[in-house]
């Protein structure tokens, strides 16, 4: 995403893959996708596909249509999930001798179009870094007049997990709250914003690890409630037992758990919280839990109580 700018200055190519895990950025990147391509005339030049009328062998012939307005054509394919392997074959044979006055971008938030990898020029739509993402929001905040703390950016990425995509629909919001004051605090991001749950799931296993019950009680009762809450508690102690028993560093594991380094560093500092054994256990202690739910032992907020109850005192 970061080189797409530039990249589309020396060259628009005939497919872009667009993959990763914030929306926001599909936008942006499908805006300056657009952009480039310079379309004057947006009803007969630019068509969007998604789950309700996509066909491998409409999106050709569409692709075999020539620009009315100059520059080029735009086919937008947007979150489609249902695809076949003869759609798979027409998109790869249209790809060995495309139109060259069409453009075809794949916006693939379901990772349903992996096979187009060395075929289509990709994207990584994947979480930016902190400190591009800060920008980012400083810059937005500005266009509305408004200045936002460091310490106020810093609290919004992580209510928001570190996606742009939560973080910019927060940024209306704060800005016209108060219009008296032209300054956007940490206080007033914490009193207006929701957590994001895999925030939240960090911040009450930062409880669970320094033995504080109360907070740790605290914050789960604002999350019983949460579809695959569960889920997320358990994927968050096992990268933290796959930190603790690793020699990889951080990028490497990053790479091998599929999230952000920034991620791994920050439960790093978490995992000096629990022993290797108590990680073990509680690991096994999860996948207990999650039996008895599925089996009908437990209903899950009582289970989720049972593990919390039962981390404090591993």
């Amino acid at each position: 995403m970061k080189t797409l700018k530039n990249r589309l200055k020396d060259k628009i190519e005939n497919c872009y893959l667009l993959q990763g895990d914030d929306y926001y950025l599909f936008e942006r990147g499908l805006a300056m996708i657009k952009k480039a391509c310079d379309i004057t005339l947006e009803d007969f030049d630019f068509q969007k596909f998604d789950d309700e009328n996509f066909a491998a062998q409409t999106l050709v012939d569409s692709a075999q249509v020539l620009p009315l307005g100059g520059g080029h054509r735009l086919l937008a394919v947007k979150n489609v999930t249902k695809l076949t392997e003869s759609d798979k074959k027409t998109i790869l044979e249209y790809l060995k001798n495309p139109v060259p006055s069409t453009v075809i971008v794949i916006v693939d938030f379901p990772g349903k179009f992996d096979f187009l990898k060395g075929h289509a020029a990709l994207v990584d739509c994947k979480r930016f870094d902190r400190q591009t993402a800060s920008a980012v929001l400083v810059n937005e905040f500005t266009k509305r007049g408004k200045q936002i703390s460091g310490e106020a950016v810093t609290a919004l990425l992580d209510a928001s997990n570190g996606y742009l995509t939560r973080a910019i629909n927060e940024v209306d919001k704060l800005s016209y709250y108060d219009l008296s004051d032209p300054l956007i605090t940490r206080k007033l991001v914490e009193q207006m914003v929701t957590k994001d749950a895999e925030y939240v799931v960090f911040e009450l296993t930062d409880a669970l690890g320094r033995r504080d019950g109360d907070k740790a009680i605290k914050i789960l009762q604002t999350l019983d409630k949460e579809p695959g809450i569960l889920s997320l508690i358990t994927n968050h102690f096992r990268r933290l037992f796959f930190i603790a028993t690793s020699d990889l560093d951080d990028k490497a594991l990053s790479g091998l758990l599929g999230v952000k380094e920034y991620a791994i560093s920050k439960q790093r500092a978490q995992v000096k919280n629990f022993s290797k054994m108590q990680l073990k256990k509680i690991y096994a202690l999860l996948q207990k839990v999650d039996f008895a739910i599925k089996s009908g032992q437990m209903l899950q907020d009582n289970a989720l109580y049972f593990l919390i109850l039962s981390i404090l005192y591993v």
